[in-house]
């Protein structure tokens, strides 16, 4: 079976959706039955992992790209299973499936750019349009895309994503080197993980770290780590003004590699973002051992299935009661640890890739042998 998947969301520092993407290549690759090809920036690569270099040197022609004609990529498009894991297909792709990892750009599109916005108004009808079938990351999501489209069911496939075998429980004697490389205090702290943009509501967070007793600010401060996001100026003053106060170390953007000693270092994990499509993030902590709080709404409660709290942020009174809750009830805190690796251990990206080829072949049947 030949495959174009659509690669343009790898960069040096990905998004979620971008380790996606990659665990998809990864997986294809390893697969006997699938024949990838990588397609980005409107033209055929040879190795997608160069596009998780340096920016100075990803988009060298001598490492990255061979000297193909267009006419191939047309051919390729048009002869194989196209995938656009963001969203998005090729307009030349005949045969295709789309990823919609949320519908964030329509419900709040207040909380995006505004070229973002108009990006998704002129492409996404079109790809629905284009495409044979769709994948979600989550049932919750998959509901929404329906009603959103106006599509048969059965266009529409959940296929959750996983969690990278690197995440476990990891030992303080492991994990302190990477902590003191940070600044970070061996005895706990809280943490959260995510791009620092408005729909992620982290000044909620911080709002409610504010409000809980002096004795919890000292002993767990709070840890806000991620990549830069947008509109988020006000966030940064909010983000210095509790680093300057004492309780809060802000990480900006984590090297994978470091993740796993610096979600095990937490005491308790929080996830306030008011909208998702899946949430890497809560899982990868739940994988880690760590008690977590999530929003309410959205697919979380799905997704995390009981093992973590669940709060409402914008009530900052109750979320503060629940994020103490989750620092000193002792007892949910076990149980919420055992749960969250319970949880956790069902989501992996061999499951993922399996999913997403089953998708593959149903469209293929479909289309008549179409990709093969």
């Amino acid at each position: 079976m030949r495959v174009t998947l659509c690669v343009d969301a790898l960069e040096p520092r990905p998004s979620g959706i971008g380790r996606y993407t990659w665990e998809l290549c990864k997986g294809l690759a390893q697969r006997n039955d699938v024949s990838p090809l990588f397609f980005a920036r409107n033209q055929l690569i040879d190795n997608p992992a160069t596009l998780l270099a340096d920016k100075r040197s990803r988009w060298s022609r001598s490492r990255l790209v061979r000297s193909y004609r267009s006419r191939r990529t047309r051919r390729a498009l048009r002869s194989t299973l196209v995938h656009g894991p963001n969203y998005f297909l090729p307009l030349l792709a005949e045969t295709g499936v789309i990823t919609v990892h949320d519908l964030s750009v329509f419900r709040y599109p207040d909380l995006h750019p505004a070229k973002r916005v108009d990006d998704f108004e002129r492409n996404l009808r079109r790809s629905i349009d284009q495409a044979q079938h769709l994948v979600t990351d989550s049932e919750t999501i998959r509901s929404e895309v329906i009603e959103f489209a106006g599509l048969a069911p059965e266009r529409v496939t959940a296929v959750p994503l996983g969690i990278s075998e690197e995440f476990g429980p990891v030992s303080l004697e492991e994990r302190a080197p990477v902590l003191r490389r940070y600044g970070l205090p061996l005895s706990g702290y809280g943490l959260t993980l995510s791009t620092l943009e408005p729909r992620k509501r982290i000044d909620r967070l911080l709002s409610a770290w504010r409000e809980l007793p002096r004795r919890a600010r000292d002993r767990y401060p709070l840890v806000i780590a991620g990549a830069a996001g947008w509109n988020n100026a006000a966030l940064h003053s909010e983000i210095d003004r509790a680093a300057a106060e004492g309780w809060a170390l802000p990480l900006g953007f984590v090297a994978e590699a470091d993740l796993p000693a610096i979600y095990s270092g937490a005491a308790l994990f929080a996830y306030p973002s008011l909208y998702e499509g899946f949430g890497l993030p809560p899982l990868e902590a739940m994988a880690s051992g760590v008690p977590t709080v999530v929003a309410a709404g959205s697919c979380l409660p799905e997704v995390t299935r009981g093992a973590a709290i669940v709060a409402d942020p914008d009530d900052i009174e109750e979320f503060a009661q629940t994020l103490l809750r989750g620092i000193e009830d002792n007892s949910w805190r076990s149980e919420a640890v055992s749960a969250g690796i319970k949880v956790a251990a069902g989501y992996t990206w061999k499951r993922c890739v399996d999913e997403t080829v089953a998708v593959y072949q149903q469209v293929i049947g479909i289309c008549g042998g179409g990709g093969k």
